[in-house]
Parts: structure tokens; sequence; C-alpha cells
């Protein structure tokens, strides 16, 4: 496999980078040949579909750098060489459309090697690409890869262990294979893992220091939706994102007798998008988050390392709704690569002390964040606090909680303990009619919200709509020999992306 490209060539053949990023790039491939392709297309289609357009509205540094997508027929197919997430959602549509437009069960034949194929050739291109964007003085290091298939994925995991031996890996992060079910198909011990989850399972194999994650998941749209999503978080794993600071419960040895503390290093998640970082969904002015605000934490893009000092154990009964404000993040063990097994290990297990023991007493933790930078314009230092809430799914949950300078008079008269008949009948009446859910899920609720971001991000390409395959000129096949595009059909990529660019500005 010949990957030496002159810097020239290489220069024509791919997008500048525009920003270094700790996020992977993206290599997305479709196994079409598997028996239940014509349940998986279209819920495939339109999670993608959505997910995309979801990432290419955030505000702020690009959470997707570059994506492409390979389809996997009789042998591996390009429908989308790397391009910057943001400004080509056109482009993506375009190949989501193709991907609908795809014979559907029955047409191509199982089997083969078309999966590693594509692997193998979606490496060769980023590894043209890293070269390119060194050269060029800014670097995306490393790519993730998933595979998605409704082929046994044990399988296709074999065909990896054997095939990439001899595989340069070295900016490979992971590879994930999803074996795509129906839910006909699901034994009872697969159908929790199926559900809609936001971390993918870890079961894999690890071959030459990169992992290779086997997931399960059921075929339907929120499922392979979350799936998507998980791109969107924070990949950076240089260092932990917050020290949650407990009183040690002794004394120092000194001289001056101290109290000590606890450091539990903790990575932050995003529990939920923030709105106002949606692109056109707030009226004029957008917000963005402020990282040297007084009152503000952020879990994207982690920038700064945040330290929480406990200062007090609250009852969970004592805590108010109406005190509590802002955005939720989760808390959970760090996974930073720069601490050794032994200090990772340590710190999991007294991170899981630690909710086993709040739920135990039930407690939540009132903490205190002080500013790392404080800016020149502050003449004195503003604490923020936030409240620690704990759960039985090994993570915590910080939310900011108010203080005096921002509570609001609320002089509210107490509730009367008896209503007049002819009040108190209809309002039963009426609630009585309202259906009752034990729990609320988000999952059942939709705002449009898609469907609007796909109409501000929707500019119509230069091109028709996709015809029937069997209308459409023969697209270029890679070589079963030669894994890398050749350097005439990239220059055309290159050349088609560059007349798109015009049509969308002339219309």
């Amino acid at each position: 496999m010949n990957s030496r490209k002159l810097l020239s060539e290489t220069r024509r053949t791919f997008p500048a980078t525009k920003a270094c990023s700790q996020q992977p790039s993206r290599i997305l491939i479709v196994d079409v040949t598997s028996p239940s392709w014509a349940n998986t297309c279209s819920v495939l289609s339109e999670a993608l579909e959505n997910s995309l357009c979801l990432a290419c509205s955030l505000t702020g540094p690009c959470r997707i750098p570059l994506l492409s997508l390979y389809l996997v027929q009789n042998q591996q197919e390009c429908l989308l060489p790397f391009v910057h997430l943001k400004e080509n959602f056109a482009r993506v549509q375009a190949c989501i459309s193709e991907l609908r437009s795809l014979p559907r069960e029955g047409c191509f034949p199982q089997g083969g090697n078309g999966v590693v194929q594509a692997v193998q050739d979606g490496l060769q291109q980023f590894k043209q690409y890293s070269r390119h964007t060194a050269a060029g003085g800014s670097a995306n290091s490393s790519v993730e890869i998933t595979i998605l298939t409704s082929q046994s994925g044990k399988e296709i995991v074999k065909q990896l262990e054997r095939k990439l031996k001899d595989v340069d890996l070295v900016s490979l992060r992971r590879i994930q294979v999803i074996e795509v079910l129906k839910r006909d198909f699901l034994e009872p011990e697969d159908v929790e893992q199926c559900t809609p989850a936001e971390e993918p399972s870890n079961s894999g194999i690890a071959i030459l220091g990169m992992d290779i994650d086997l997931q399960t998941i059921e075929d339907n749209v929120i499922s392979l939706e979350m799936l998507f999503k998980t791109w969107l978080h924070d990949c950076g794993s240089e260092r932990e994102h917050l020290h949650l600071l407990l009183p040690s419960g002794g004394l120092s040895c000194g001289t001056a007798l101290k109290p000590t503390l606890m450091c539990l290093k903790c990575d932050l998640q995003e529990r939920l998008l923030d709105p106002a970082l949606l692109s056109g969904t707030t009226d004029g002015t957008l917000r963005t988050a402020d990282l040297n605000s007084p009152c503000q934490m952020t879990a994207w893009p982690a920038t700064m390392l945040y330290k929480l000092q406990v200062v007090k154990a609250l009852k969970s009964e004592g805590v108010c709704e109406s005190v509590l404000y802002g955005l939720p993040f989760i808390i959970k063990p760090t996974s930073c690569w720069q601490l050794d097994w032994d200090e990772l290990e340590l710190n999991q297990h007294s991170f899981h002390a630690l909710c086993h023991s709040l739920l135990k007493r039930k407690w939540m933790l009132l903490a205190k964040h002080e500013p790392q930078n404080t800016c020149p314009s502050w003449n004195t230092v503003v604490h923020s606090y936030y409240i620690i809430v704990p759960s039985d799914s090994a993570t915590l949950l910080v939310k900011p909680v108010a203080v005096r300078e921002l509570l609001m008079p609320s002089a509210f008269p107490a509730l009367l303990a008896e209503h007049p008949e002819r009040v108190q009948g209809p309002i039963e009446s009426a609630l009585n009619s309202l259906e009752v859910e034990v729990t609320y899920n988000p999952l059942h609720l939709k705002s449009n919200l898609y469907k609007y971001l796909k109409s501000m991000l929707y500019r119509p390409l230069h091109r028709q709509q996709p015809q029937p395959r069997d209308q459409r000129p023969e697209r270029h096949q890679p070589k079963q020999q030669s894994l890398c595009p050749t350097p005439e059909l990239m220059d055309g990529f290159a050349a088609s992306a560059r007349i798109a660019a015009v049509s969308c500005t002339v219309q």
C-alpha cells in the first residue's frame, strides 16, 4: 500500500484545517450487505441527518472537525471524502439522500472483506490529510471509525484483528463495531444494552494499543441518534476537568494543625445541550458561554481546570428547587491518560464510595468554586456555589445554586386548607382526565427543532436530486490493490466542492 504523495498533490486533495482540535475526525462505514438493510436504511438516514444538523448548528469549536462516509456493497465506496462538517451540510445531506435511494434487501451479496478494505482506505486518506495539515502548521492527529452492520459483530472484529496487524494504526484512536439488530433478534440480556444510552459499551479487544469496541444496538431512530450524539461529547483525555475537594476527616502532622483536603479527580460531561449554543434559535442576540464569568462553569470546551471545594452537607429534602438554576453537568471519575493506572483505580473507587455514602445518608453537597484566573477589572474574587446530587449510576449531578445577591423577595401567602366545593370539583375533574406517567421521559417529546435547524442549514447543491442508482453514471470504485484514491479522482472531488460552493453563493 503506497501512501506517499507529493505535498502539492495533498494540498489539492484535502481541505485546510482551520484550527487544532482535540476532537477526533470521524469515519462512518455503513455495511449494506446485511439482510436487514431494508429495515435499517430509513432509520439510519433519519438519525444521522438529525444528529449532524445539530452538530452543524452548534456555535463554538466544531465538535466533529472532519467527517468521511463509506458504503460497503460488493466492495467499499467512498460516498463522502473528508469534509469540514460545519461548512458542508448540503453535501452531507446529499450523501444521506443517496443512502435512502439504495436498493433494499437482497441486492448485495454478503461476505467479502469490504468492511476491512473501507477501514484501510479511510486510514490511508486520513494519513495523507494529517501529513498535509502538519506541513501547514496545524494538525488533527486522531480519527475514530464507526462501523454499522447487521452482520455478526464478532465476525467483523475477527476480520479486523487479522487484517490490521500490519497496518499503521498510530492515528487511529478507536474502532466501534455497531451491530444493528431488530428487536425480534435480541436476546433478553441484550435488551437493556440496546436501550438509548449516552455511553457506548466498552466490550472489545485491544490491537496494538487501539481499542475495538463491540456494541449491539436496536434499529430505531432514537437509539442510533443517541449513538451519533456521543460524537458531540468532549473527547479530550489529556487532563482531568474538575478537582472535587473534600475534607480528609483528619488533621495534618505539621506544627500548625491545619485540615487537609482529599482530591477526587473528575471529568465533566454535558447532560443537555445549551439551547443558546444553537445558531438561529435565540431572538437577535446569541449568548455563548463566557469562560471568565464568575458564575459560569462549562463542560465544552474543557479549557480550564475547575476546583470545587465542598463546604457543607445538605439533607436531600432540604433543598428547594427554586434556588437551583442553569444547566446541569455530569461529574464522573476522570479517564485522563496521564495518570498512572493505580491512581486512576484508587480515584475511581473513592468516587464510587462517595456516591454510595451520599445515597445511604440521603445527602447532597454544597461546594464553592473560585475562578482560577481573575480578570483585571475585578476588584474582588466572586465565588459561585454548586449543589452536588448523588445517583445510583456512579455519577454525580452538579447544578449552580442561588446565593444571597441573586435571590429575589418571595413573600407568598400560605396555602388554604379548604376550598369551596364549586371550585374544588372542577379542578379535581380536570386533573382526573390527565394521563399519568410514573416518570418523565424526554424522548417522548419533540419540538420540531431538527426540522427548523435543517431549514436554516439547507443550501441546495448544484446537482440534481439523487437519481435511481441504475440511471446514474458509474461511480469510481477503489481498486483492490490500491486503497488510496488516485489524485485524479480526488481532484474531481475538490472541483465538485468548489462548484457546489459557487452554486450556493449564486443561489
